[in-house]
């Protein structure tokens, strides 16, 4: 095997072999570089409460943490492709806040969250690999950051809302195309290709050349990884020629019934109806489309029904 193949993707680490308490190094490594402080795990945070589905698990992972200056952080790390994937980070952070801190708790033991998305599929249009967003409140007329008071132990405290707020990290896997020197690009690389540098120094990632090499894994461990990292393969090669297809049908037919309208009416606002309906139009072909490509690769439905936005129905009757 070559030796960009050598390492678990993480995807498939994080799901399997990650949670494992021997394993925290790895993970502490990616918070780390992000975080740019020594981040120290103390345990996963799981509980049945959490899994809206038998597999939601797997798609998260809820993190109890250490930063450097001793205060505790709650981090989740969030990766499965989804339909409305912005709603689901903010459902992910909120049940991340609300599920640990107990009933009765003052506000003070609510714990700074960091959410963390690792995403292997098309997010939306940028020129970055990672992206990172923090809440503030700004000046509307005066451009200034407002300052909160708190007093904390008698003492009067100068906080800002992104210290109490969540942070967001982006990591868009697939836009990194680059030459890994620094710990970021490293593991950014390793995210993406699996590759791990001999020589590493980067945090965590000398743990994974110990602990995720694919050889080390048994033939039934080898083969569940092989299918998932076909099935990748193929759940790809099908959205990208299902939109492909479905632009291409968006944009003829709403150029066709733009015309059409546009001269049966003789005036602006038709052409205008005509192109956005034929938009519309385009957009659900290419739903449909996609879910009949994912339904023919013998895609579960309700995978289908997540990913495009189809119901059961309209699915049974493709």
């Amino acid at each position: 095997m070559e030796d960009d193949n050598k390492y678990i993707r993480f995807d498939w680490a994080a799901k399997r072999m990650l949670r494992d308490k021997a394993n925290f190094g790895v993970l502490e490594g990616l918070i780390t570089v992000l975080l740019n402080e020594p981040i120290h795990i103390i345990e996963i945070l799981e509980s049945e409460s959490n899994q809206e589905e038998a597999d939601d698990k797997f798609n998260r992972v809820d993190i109890k943490a250490r930063d450097s200056k001793g205060e505790i952080i709650i981090v989740e790390i969030q990766q499965a492709r989804e339909l409305y994937y912005l709603e689901r980070v903010l459902y992910g952070v909120s049940k991340t806040i609300t599920e640990h801190i107990s009933l009765g708790d003052k506000y003070d033991e609510v714990k700074k969250v960091y959410s963390i998305s690792i995403l292997y599929f098309d997010l939306g249009k940028g020129a970055d690999y990672l992206y990172h967003g923090l809440t503030s409140f700004v000046g509307v007329h005066t451009k200034d950051t407002l300052k909160i008071n708190t007093r904390e132990n008698g003492i009067i405290r100068i906080k800002t809302p992104e210290e109490i707020f969540p942070e967001y990290y982006i990591i868009r896997v697939n836009e990194f195309n680059q030459v890994a020197k620094t710990p970021l690009e490293e593991w950014i690389d390793y995210l993406k290709s699996g590759h791990i540098k001999d020589d590493t120094t980067a945090p965590g990632l000398q743990e994974a050349r110990q602990k995720l090499q694919y050889f080390k894994m048994s033939k039934a461990e080898r083969q569940a990884y092989d299918r998932h990292i076909d099935n990748i393969m193929v759940q790809n090669d099908v959205l990208d020629t299902a939109k492909m297809e479905g632009r291409e049908e968006g944009r003829a037919e709403g150029r066709a019934e733009g015309r059409a309208e546009g001269r049966a009416e003789g005036r602006a606002e038709g052409r205008a109806e005509g192109r956005a309906e034929g938009r519309e139009e385009g957009r659900a072909n290419e739903k449909r489309e996609m879910a009949r490509k994912m339904k023919a690769k013998g895609m579960d439905a309700a995978l289908i029904s997540e990913l495009t936005g189809l119901s059961a129905s309209e699915i049974k009757d493709l």
